[in-house]
């Protein structure tokens, strides 16, 4: 549901699959900032990867970070990017929440990975009208510089070795994930028999 004058987050992401990490990320958004909501925003077809390898179907992905967000308070599954459907790209998104809330604050939230490319990004110039930059770093990194327009909020967040990429890796392998995924993430990952032929 859209609210007018409220203080936004907006941490897209493939999430094949959703992990511990992510979640830890906009939690630790959501009260860092005191921003009223995180939405979790899946990507429809991430452009940047779909290349690269195989992409779980968008459905799934949203279902599992829906179950992964179970009753947290302030995060939100986000299907925007589905709804308005082909290649997913950050600025169209923004841009469709600045028109639904035009004296909101929008916070865009990056890992320092994606940060360090953010002049790949289509549109990448246009971003800085449309969010405030948030790059979240783990503890012990060191703050690279981003090529950004404005002023860059840094947040830390407890270091978590885990990639969606190292969870695909043991479901295939058949090893566990206890722990790593959250339970509601794992019942979907069991009941649609997910990553089961190869990360």
């Amino acid at each position: 549901m859209a609210r007018t004058g409220e203080r936004l987050g907006v941490f897209g992401g493939t999430f094949d699959p959703p992990h511990i990490g992510h979640f830890v990320v906009a939690v630790n958004s959501l009260h860092a900032l005191s921003l009223d909501r995180v939405l979790l925003v899946v990507s429809n077809v991430p452009w940047q990867k779909v290349e690269q390898r195989p992409v779980t179907p968008a459905d799934d992905r949203l279902a599992m970070v829906a179950a992964g967000i179970d009753d947290q308070v302030g995060l939100e599954a986000s299907d925007l990017e589905i709804r308005l459907g082909g290649e997913s790209s950050t600025v169209a998104t923004l841009g469709h929440l600045r028109r639904r809330d035009p004296h909101g604050q929008i916070f865009l939230i990056v890992g320092a990975d994606a940060a360090a490319g953010l002049n790949t990004w289509r549109r990448h110039e246009e971003l800085a009208g449309l969010a405030s930059l948030v790059v979240v770093q783990r503890a012990g990194d060191d703050a690279a510089e981003i090529d950004w327009p404005g002023p860059v909020r840094r947040l830390r967040v407890p270091r978590i070795d885990i990639s969606s990429s190292e969870v695909r890796r043991r479901i295939s392998a058949g090893e566990p994930i206890d722990y790593l995924v959250p339970a509601g993430v794992a019942s979907v990952l069991g009941e649609r028999l997910l990553y089961r032929g190869g990360p």
